[in-house]
């Protein structure tokens, strides 16, 4: 994988997306069959697991309290590993309401295989 900052924002995309069809796809090509968000109160593994974990995600902070998550541009990453933060912000512009950061452990085909989130404090 040679552009991470690209890999990122494919990743944050999932999250965006309000075609459930089309957010599935992409939850397809970005993680494996076995894949996982992890964070400090839940795992959602598999694509049933996932596609639920990130429809809430848009419906609580996208749909309801209209924000966006945009990307820090920091992404790094060597021998299968992606680390990166991204920021939650009102759609229109403002004040950063969140940072998080996350560390995907990838496959051999570049999908995640596990991604550990943390929101920063």
């Amino acid at each position: 994988m040679t552009d991470l900052n690209a890999f990122v924002d494919r990743y944050l995309a999932v999250w965006h997306e309000p075609d459930p069809g089309r957010r599935r796809l992409k939850i397809a090509n970005l993680w494996t069959p076995e894949g996982a968000n992890i964070t400090r109160s839940l795992e959602a593994r598999g694509y049933e697991a996932l596609e639920a974990r990130i429809q809430k995600a848009y419906e609580n902070w996208v749909i309801a309290e209209g924000c966006i998550f945009r990307s820090m541009s920091n992404a790094d990453g060597h021998h299968g590993v992606v680390r990166f933060n991204w920021e939650m912000i009102p759609a229109g512009g403002g004040k950063v309401i969140s940072v998080g950061f996350d560390f995907c452990l990838l496959e051999t085909d570049g999908r995640i295989r596990d991604d550990f989130q943390f929101i920063e404090r």
